[in-house]
């Protein structure tokens, strides 16, 4: 009997006996999710790798016994022999020393480059044998012992990584990841590694992964990116504290902006990370707790406040120099002994030497008095009628705030919420609806104001429209100190909706959500300071928008002669967020702003990870799309302007479509789906078609 007969007879075997186990642990990412249910209920889909036990016997030999299974238990054969899908893993063994904040790695690999020509540095193990036990249980004996005298009464963990290949099935490939901390002499693990969760990770990265996609979870990273580990190629430390931290600064570092590119060599090529902007409140890499979150349950997350040292804090301030003292206000340090003496945890006011008040973002300072809106009323808005809105001003603490302390209060009207960017509203300079200051609101001493708009609504308008608040002002804190500063900063957006002609108010369909976009971007902004809800940027990113107002003006001469960039939001967040990816398609994306500034996202990198772990991934919508929204389609009623595009003005669903599959192709298949009677999309690609959105943008 051939292998696939037995496999076969396995998997008859397998259906008869769990024919009505659930199908799913399968989020919608995944290839499984949408299988053919006798696929999956044969080949059950998925990796899980569970440690059983681990020992170091006296003469430093190092085993570990594994249990290998599907997400739903059943035991997995490794050789693929018996149950569908070889397996591939690999271990890795380290110490945690007593006393010590960093592993350092048992299993190790000579490395050598052109800084370094001898290295040793943190690898998996080679050469140990496998074993099976029986029901998927396996032991591995690693070549690689532990040394002579080592310590049985620290902490040890082995990591053990891998893949199972379902490539026949089409099912792709699944990776795994897991470490198991033991004491050797056999007494319960006390001193540990945890200072970030994985899921800290992901609210950017989707799944942190690296190495190909086979190393997952900070819990592994952290035993091999120890301080022992360099790049032979450019001498940089690979140790995570400083490796992170200089990879999330990117384009930040002080020795980039002097600049030296900040690069690291490994087997998978060369990365540059000098161009990483990072993505909180954009740009602004001081937010230390979107990694160190004091939510996800890390038990050491304080550790960045109570240990500061000059390999964590250095790698960010990569111009200090802690020897001799420079830009380290002349104090010399030697060790880390003196930096918690300064650099308390937190003190008595943000921007000092403390650690969060050294990081503390301009905009979220607790010096500054607030600045809230609200829309409480909107009177005389009905067709052809100007509205008059009344609205709050006020401080955090409840107080009117004067007009007058203001640089910016702006009212903007846009409809009908069924799609906005009708073309009988606004101007040129603001097509598909209106802004007007509200400085001339009449106010009363509690904030209370009252404006009416100069423009009316359209005579023929119909339906639900909305009218949004927007409002800037400037502040100088800590005055008449060394950290005195004038601090500019806006308020939260706020957006109401009325009704033109006496029918029941729709609000605006949801797309994307804010809190979706503050995932990465912590505290989005645009615009300055002035713009930070999604519900309210679609009222002018609309579907007649382009930079063509701005254009002419911009700062770069090439870009006045090239034809408008299309905004509208679905197309704009798309091509932001595809960035990078353009290049292949020999495509730019380049928007004119005010001011005539040049913003060319042609170079973006989405955060979230590939499966082979690059960050290239712009196949999981639901990191920005809420309740399902990019599936359902029509996702607007307008044909959308793209003067730069293949097609304009193109239709909505291939507007968001074409964000990122903006080759030729593609914008035949739009056209050739597209007739007088509108686009047929939603044949093939709705929530449960053949080729619907989620299914074909699974990724694992």
């Amino acid at each position: 009997m051939n292998r696939y007969a037995r496999i076969g007879v396995v998997g008859a075997a397998v259906v008869a006996s769990l024919s009505s186990a659930p199908r799913r642990p399968y989020s919608r990412q995944q290839k499984a999710f949408y299988a053919d249910t006798s696929v999956v209920e044969f080949v059950r889909p998925g990796l899980t790798i569970t440690v059983n036990s681990a020992g170091i016997v006296s003469n430093g030999t190092i085993s570990v016994i594994y249990s290998l299974s599907d997400p739903n238990g059943l035991p997995l054969d490794s050789t693929g022999t018996t149950t569908p899908g070889t397996i591939v893993l690999s271990f890795a063994a380290a110490v945690l020393p007593n006393g010590a904040s960093d592993y350092a790695a048992y299993t190790t690999a000579p490395a050598s480059g052109t800084v370094l020509t001898a290295t040793q540095q943190p690898a998996a193990d080679s050469g140990g044998t496998i074993t099976s036990l029986g029901s998927g249980q396996y032991q591995y004996v690693f070549h690689t012992k532990a040394p002579t005298g080592f310590d049985a009464t620290a902490t040890h963990t082995i990591g053990v990584y891998g893949s199972r290949n379902l490539t026949v099935y089409s099912l792709g490939t699944d990776y795994a990841s897991t470490t198991y901390s033991f004491v050797p002499n056999g007494s319960p693990v006390t001193h540990i590694h945890d200072q970030i969760e994985t899921a800290s990770c992901n609210n950017c990265h989707d799944q942190l992964s690296a190495h190909g996609g086979l190393r997952r979870g900070m819990d592994l990273c952290v035993i091999c990116h120890t301080p022992q580990n360099f790049d032979p190629n450019t001498g940089n430390s690979m140790d995570s504290k400083v490796l992170f931290h200089k990879i999330h600064m990117g384009a930040s570092l002080p020795s980039v902006i002097a600049g030296t590119p900040y690069k690291v060599v490994t087997s998978f090529g060369t990365s540059d990370y000098s161009h990483i902007v990072y993505e909180a409140d954009p740009g602004d890499p001081r937010r230390c707790n979107t990694c160190h979150s004091q939510t996800t349950g890390a038990t050491q997350a304080n550790a960045y406040l109570a240990n500061p040292t000059r390999a964590a804090c250095g790698a960010c301030h990569d111009n200090v120099n802690f020897a001799t003292g420079a830009n380290h206000a002349g104090l010399a340090e030697a060790d880390d002994s003196q930096c918690a003496t300064c650099h308390i945890p937190q003190g008595t006011t943000d921007f000092d030497v403390s650690i969060l008040g050294a990081h503390v973002v301009p905009t979220s300072s607790s010096l500054l008095s607030g600045l809230a809106l609200n829309i409480t009323k909107v009177q005389n808005g009905t067709a052809g009628a100007a509205p008059v809105v009344s609205f709050t001003v006020l401080n955090s603490s409840g107080q009117g705030i004067p007009l007058s302390q203001l640089a910016v209060i702006q009212l903007t009207m846009a409809g009908p919420t069924t799609d906005y960017g009708s073309g009988t509203l606004g101007t040129s300079y603001t097509p598909g609806y209106i802004t007007e200051s509200a400085a001339g609101a009449t106010c009363d001493a509690g904030g209370n104001c009252v404006y009416t708009f100069t423009h009316p609504l359209p005579p023929q308008a119909t339906g639900t429209y909305a009218i949004g608040i927007e409002a800037q002002r400037t502040e100088t804190v800590l005055a008449g100190t060394a950290s005195q500063q004038s601090i500019t900063y806006g308020a939260p957006n706020k957006v109401v909706y009325f009704s033109v002609d006496g029918s029941t108010v729709a609000a605006r369909r949801t797309v994307v959500a804010t809190a979706s976009c503050n995932q990465c971007h912590v505290s989005l902004q645009a615009h300055g300071v002035l713009r930070n809800d999604t519900e309210f940027c679609v009222m002018c990113h609309n579907s007649i928008n382009t930079d063509a107002a701005t254009r002419p003006t911009s700062v770069v001469a090439a870009d006045r002669t090239l034809p408008a960039q299309g905004v509208n939001f679905n197309l704009l967040v798309h091509r932001i967020h595809f960035g990078i990816n353009m290049q292949a398609y020999n495509r730019t994306y380049v928007v004119v702003g005010y001011g005539g500034t040049h913003n060319d996202f042609s170079g973006d990198l989405f955060d979230p990870l590939t499966p082979t772990g690059t960050a290239l991934d712009t196949q999981n919508c639901s990191m920005c799309h809420v309740n399902g929204s990019e599936q359902n389609l029509p996702t607007g009623l307008s044909a959308v302007l793209d003067p730069q595009g293949p097609i304009n003005p193109i239709q909505p669903v291939s507007s968001a479509c074409s964000g990122c599959h903006l080759d030729l192709p593609s914008a035949s298949h739009f056209l050739a789906n597209t007739t007088v009677l509108g686009e047929s999309c939603a044949v093939c690609h709705a929530s449960g078609a053949a080729y619907a959105v989620d299914q074909v943008h699974a990724q694992y």
